[in-house]
């Protein structure tokens, strides 16, 4: 169970985002500038949420494109929006049964995996366009590659997930879960 690790993961995606100035710079998130994947991380939250709350997910006025959540507080934003995910999926109950996201009923693990997914993968995409360093427990970095293995096909085939990038057999867990979820550790911009 991922949830002991939700907390740690969070705290240091916080502290990565908090210290990206420049939201133009690209990431190695595919089509993403640090702008449009902070845009993403307050788009879709939501509807994490709401899976961990088993609530109904709110409903879109806008393409995620078209939303412009980043403004002039998108810090604060970021953070309560952090520390609401942290609060649910904190929680080994939001793990447990299922869940809907949307419109498909998952596993509710699978969902509390996003949300780590989120935290590490795209912490790393921001450390990378921002010339920080991701600090990840390797214990979470392997939650993460065990996840991303196994959602990988499905996460490729609706473009989640870029194809699978090879690493060293001696690469570190969290190498081997960029490598599994699309990303080159080895990517500068």
């Amino acid at each position: 169970m991922s949830a002991s690790h939700i907390r740690p993961a969070a705290a240091e995606f916080l502290r990565i985002a908090h210290a990206a100035a420049d939201l133009s710079a690209p990431t190695p998130c595919a089509g993403y500038d640090v702008r449009g994947l902070l845009n993403h991380l307050l788009y879709w939250g939501p509807w994490l949420v709401a899976a961990g709350r088993r609530e109904a997910p709110p409903e879109p006025s806008v393409a995620e494109a078209s939303a412009g959540l980043v403004t002039a507080d998108w810090r604060a934003a970021l953070e309560k929006h952090t520390e609401t995910l942290v609060d649910v999926f904190g929680t080994p109950a939001a793990w447990e049964g299922t869940t809907a996201l949307g419109t498909a009923e998952l596993p509710a693990a699978v969902v509390g995996d996003m949300v780590l997914g989120e935290f590490v993968l795209h912490g790393w995409d921001l450390a990378r366009a921002s010339g920080q360093e991701l600090r990840c427990a390797p214990e979470a970095a392997t939650a993460v590659y065990e996840s991303a293995v196994a959602m990988g096909e499905q996460a490729r085939s609706r473009g989640v997930y870029g194809e699978a990038v090879a690493v060293p057999e001696d690469a570190s867990p969290l190498e081997r879960a960029l490598g599994a979820s699309g990303r080159d550790p080895g990517w500068t911009a």
